[in-house]
């Protein structure tokens, strides 16, 4: 029998589930970004980053690993020169592996196809990538270096992938990958249980079916998420602040 939805508004007890609700994986070739480039040298036997957050100057890029500061998910860097058209960074926090990220220079030095692995969360993460040049490369510098565009996300494996969003009408929860929160639409940060760098959240209820996520870090807007879902398709935008670059992504309901 067909329930009216007149009839259904007037039981107070009903709670109808939110489109966000539900487990959710990553469509890899969905993702797109604009913005700013991302920037690496290494020339000389050091590497340089400008883009990184803080900026990296001259790292000695010597297979071993070197301190650094102010980075929310790792404390030393090792950046490893593996031939002439590829190098290895490799970064650690607390003694720990924190990433590895390996890149290899087309052989017409205009994109760069990068494989990674992330341990921030409970289980590795992992997937490749390509990126597109944008600008050149210093003279008598490795032929990684320049300035390069994040292209396609070629493959996921669901650590990186799968994620459960549930929506009640004054909360809203996350969980990914031994990552986690459970937070009120109150303007208030909570705590992303379970990440190393330290992430407080606040979110804002736009409709039963989208929230937008502001993601702190010391106290400062490090990204600002929109989340909007219809039927069993689930948009994300993600605008990261700190390194001026905005990210789409598709993601499937799953049964």
């Amino acid at each position: 029998m067909r329930i009216a939805l007149t009839a259904l508004a007037l039981l107070p007890s009903v709670v109808l589930a939110s489109a966000l609700d539900g487990t959710w994986k990553l469509r890899a070739d969905s993702v797109k970004t604009t913005g700013k480039p991302d920037s690496r040298v290494v020339e000389n036997g050091m590497y340089s980053c400008s883009t990184c957050v803080p900026a990296i100057d001259k790292l000695p890029a010597d297979g071993a690993y070197h301190k650094v500061s102010g980075h929310a998910y790792y404390d030393e860097i090792k950046v490893t020169v593996v031939s002439p058209t590829s190098i290895e960074l490799a970064t650690q926090r607390g003694g720990k592996p924190a990433g590895v990220t390996a890149f290899t220079v087309s052989a017409d030095g205009n994109t760069i196809t990068g494989k990674f692995t992330d341990y921030s969360g409970s289980a590795p993460a992992s997937g490749s990538f390509t990126e597109k040049r944008v600008g050149a490369a210093p003279a008598g510098a490795h032929a990684t270096s320049g300035s390069w565009m994040p292209g396609a996300l070629n493959g996921a494996n669901d650590a990186l992938s799968i994620v459960v969003y549930a929506m009640s009408p004054d909360t809203f929860s996350m969980k990914a990958n031994g990552q986690s929160y459970d937070a009120k639409f109150d303007g208030k940060q909570y705590p992303v249980s379970g990440d190393p760098g330290g992430t407080k959240v606040t979110l804002k209820k736009i409709d039963d079916h989208s929230v937008q996520e502001t993601d702190y870090r010391d106290g400062k807007v490090v990204d600002e998420i929109h989340l909007a879902a219809s039927g069993k398709t689930l948009k994300l935008t993600d605008k990261d602040v700190t390194h001026g670059q905005t990210t789409t992504m598709t993601y499937d309901k799953q049964p």
